[in-house]
């Protein structure tokens, strides 16, 4: 059998599977693939004919390398006809038989189609090179996929690399031993309080594994999602781990809409032990738990509350640190609640560009309207919320009954249409 030699093969191989982190076979597959891609280039060229080669036109050949002998050959499955339409796809019986007498019609027989080691040409040898280059950047994108899928909604360790427009390149790695990868840092999943200089180290939060054909990185990372507050806990409070206290709900806000105000988190936890205080332990002795925490976010304010299964303390919890005198659920149906303070305290309770009650509002649910005790007019509020009650109530009256008319129209329309069929039937 004739052979196309590749002088180095072997050593490519290596080199590629070693500065790629691929497996050696994933760069054979990836080589011979090129190298067919290289033939199909040189048959188009040798083309004499000028054939029109259909998509899948080569289905039927095949590149074999020879790693130790460093070169390859080109197979070409044919099927045995009697008369030969097509060289490349069939091969008559009278051929076959000479050296194979018990072959017959229809069989099939893999014969080698190598070119003559001149004959390959610059051109494929161009193209082989270009889809080589293309196959290994394909192979790599799958094993990233693979590696990272499962660790989606997890923390991971992260190591700037660069800085491309205004997103953070990163290196991070799915474990010990693992090679690193590159991974994306948008602007929007950035912390205002962080450094990302280079070769600085960060915990990052995995969003999401890309996909397709894009070019850069495929990894989604973020700073600013709250799942990256929940892991920090979870890592520095046993008590999370060990199930005795769990987090119930988070809100952050940190990349808030103002450059006047920092970041901020707030979160809620509860606990079934009567024996642990959840918030306290989320807090440490001294505050240490929650200021490495506070450390790892650069500085972001972060309130811990203790949930409550009844809305009105679970309201007033998530207002902290301002002290709520009454929360009133105004209508539970749409969720809408005032939550009374004295004066000293709204400022605290709205918090600098309505941000603590903005949190609070995505923690709890409810929307909140924080309204000065001493002014409240109780009758007056009520009088407002009960009148657009009775409003809402008498609009979907009124769709109910527009709905059964439309009903009781159709179905009488339906039985006048039956009736007259009757009656042609007794007139028949």
């Amino acid at each position: 059998m004739s052979m196309v030699t590749l002088p180095g093969l072997k050593e490519l191989i290596e080199s590629i599977s070693r500065e790629r982190n691929l497996p050696r076979l994933a760069v054979q597959s990836a080589i011979r693939e090129a190298l067919l891609k290289g033939y199909e280039r040189y048959r188009r060229a040798q083309n004499l004919e000028r054939k029109q080669f259909d998509e899948d036109y080569f289905e039927n050949f095949e590149v074999e390398l020879d790693i130790e002998g460093e070169g390859f050959r080109v197979l070409s499955t044919k099927t045995i006809v009697e008369a030969v339409n097509n060289t490349d796809h069939q091969i008559s019986l009278d051929e076959v038989q000479q050296v194979a007498p018990e072959a017959q019609l229809g069989d099939s027989v893999v014969l080698d189609v190598t070119p003559d080691q001149g004959e390959f040409g610059r051109m494929a040898a161009m193209q082989t090179k270009q889809v080589l280059a293309q196959k290994l950047r394909d192979q790599q994108r799958q094993m990233v996929q693979e590696e990272f899928q499962d660790l989606e909604g997890t923390v991971l360790q992260a190591r700037v690399l660069r800085f491309e427009r205004q997103s953070v390149v990163l290196a991070v790695s799915s474990g010990f031993g693992q090679p690193e990868v590159e991974a994306e840092l948008p602007k929007r999943e950035q912390l205002p309080n962080d450094n990302y200089r280079a070769n600085a180290t960060f915990k990052v939060y995995l969003k999401k594994v890309s996909q397709g054909q894009q070019r850069g990185p495929q990894l989604l990372v973020s700073r600013a999602d709250a799942g990256l507050v929940v892991y920090l806990f979870a890592n520095e409070v046993p008590e999370i781990e060990d199930e005795v206290v769990r987090i119930v709900a988070v809100a952050r806000e940190a990349n808030p809409p103002s450059r006047y105000v920092g970041p901020r988190t707030k979160i809620a936890v509860d606990t079934l032990d009567r024996d642990v205080d959840p918030v306290g332990a989320c807090i440490g002795a001294r505050g240490s738990r929650i200021q490495v925490v506070v450390n790892e976010l650069r500085g972001e304010k972060i309130d811990v509350i203790r949930w409550s299964p009844d809305p009105a303390t679970y309201i007033a919890n998530a207002l902290s640190p301002a002290r709520v005198d009454e929360v009133r659920l105004m209508d539970p149906e749409s969720r809408q609640t005032h939550v009374l303070v004295a004066e000293d305290q709204l400022s605290l309770a709205i918090g600098k560009e309505g941000q603590n009650v903005r949190l609070a509002a995505r923690l709890t649910g409810w929307k909140i309207d924080i309204k000065d005790k001493a002014k409240y007019d109780y009758a007056g509020e009520d009088a407002k919320f009960l009148a657009v009650r009775t409003k809402y109530q008498s609009e979907e009256s009124e769709e109910d009954d527009l709905e059964y008319e439309e009903e009781f129209e159709d179905e009488n329309h339906d039985g006048l249409e039956d009736e007259d069929t009757f009656d042609n039937d007794d007139d028949e």
